[in-house]
């Protein structure tokens, strides 16, 4: 589904031009319960190359761009981490020519693992018309369209309110069109936009007057305006 300008929803990523846009993975999730006590069997990895497959099948793009949150822990590399980015990395480099990682407020020490592939840690991703950011932070150079991740938008509705559905958001920050992207994992649905506060300093106005388009089984689904859904 078309969005914006050479911008289209395809399953919980975005295509445009020749660059597939993914963010918040959050591998090692599984390895993180564990250590908690949560016993989860490890599938998160699996979820995420399927759903990348069905994706590959349906468009051609040169460049993968992971918009950051690649990994879940903050201050160490977990052994999980460790094996799933590198098999990640190894995938997605037999389906496009380039890799880029832009760098999220859990990637803090992802660093020693790009560099097993040679593949290099940005804060952002710029051409003519697009910024993509992870969306912890505001970066000074902003094109007319920003793609930030970060929030991991989802939503509920009054009939079934303990059920939540992955949602991408499109609106405003100041003059340019944002669009919000939900998490690329299956492991959280994510945040209720409609409940929950805001994490990204570019939603601290809300999200009322954002269009929502919901992903469900595959299918994008446009839902008007946030403010009219409950």
């Amino acid at each position: 589904m078309k969005i914006a300008s050479e911008i289209k929803i395809v399953n919980l990523g975005l295509v445009y031009k020749d660059n597939l846009i993914i963010g918040d993975l959050q591998l090692g999730y599984e390895e993180h319960l564990q250590q908690r006590g949560v016993l989860l069997p490890k599938f998160q990895l699996k979820n995420i190359l399927d759903k990348l497959e069905k994706i590959f099948k349906k468009i051609k793009v040169k460049r993968v761009i992971i918009n950051g949150d690649i990994k879940h822990e903050f201050g160490s590399i977990l052994n999980q981490e460790w094996t799933d980015s590198l098999n990640l990395f190894d995938f997605l480099s037999n389906k496009v020519e380039e890799i880029v990682l832009i760098r999220g407020n859990h990637d803090i020490v992802l660093g020693p693992i790009a560099k097993k592939r040679n593949i290099k840690i940005i804060d952002s991703w710029n051409d003519e018309n697009v910024t993509i950011v992870h969306g912890h932070k505001i970066p000074k150079k902003l094109n007319k369209i920003i793609i930030i991740g970060h929030e991991h938008p989802a939503i509920s509705f009054k009939e079934k309110p303990n059920e939540k559905f992955k949602c991408f958001l499109v609106g405003k920050y100041k003059k340019n069109k944002l669009i919000v992207t939900p998490s690329f994992h299956d492991l959280t649905k994510g945040s209720d936009i409609t409940k929950n506060k805001h994490l990204s300093p570019f939603l601290e106005k809300g999200v009322k007057n954002f269009e929502c388009y919901i992903v469900s089984k595959d299918e994008v689904k446009f839902f008007g305006k946030v403010k009219n859904l409950n």
